[in-house]
């Protein structure tokens, strides 16, 4: 049987195992882009190895097939594969609250006192866990 934790403990877990983009998409764009962004340099890469490889066609002519190969893989290294491209990690959820309640209080929406108590609510809940990291449960990307 699975032993119940107290609230405060289960909040101060939930802060740390939630994520928020904090890139500023919405979740499906993120998704979609990250495909995106790992397929189109892959695709250009394919569409200048056919445009060298074209010079390649027809009769063979001594030192021209090292010439097109030396061509391609010069371009080639400037792209290298689509390790170059990284999703970066989204922010911790109490990362991101409190830095939307600080950023309420420089925009003048929020008043400064109640935005301060709400931050310091939310480091207590951190404290409460230990900073201990959780496994994540997070079902995104």
């Amino acid at each position: 049987m699975r032993r119940r934790r107290d609230p405060l403990r289960e909040k101060a877990l939930d802060y740390a195992r939630q994520r928020h983009n904090d890139y500023g998409e919405n979740p499906k764009s993120s998704r979609r882009n990250i495909r995106r962004n790992k397929r189109a340099p892959l695709r250009a890469e394919r569409h200048r190895a056919r445009q060298d490889l074209a010079g390649a066609e027809g009769v063979l002519v001594a030192g021209l097939g090292e010439d097109v190969e030396q061509r391609w893989m010069r371009r080639r290294s400037k792209i290298g594969s689509a390790a170059f491209w990284g999703k970066l990690a989204d922010a911790p959820l109490d990362e991101w609250v409190t830095g939307r309640l600080e950023r309420r209080v420089r925009l003048g929406i929020d008043d400064a006192a109640t935005a301060e108590e709400r931050i310091e609510r939310i480091r207590r809940t951190r404290r409460t866990l230990g900073r201990v990291e959780p496994t994540s449960r997070s079902g995104h990307y």
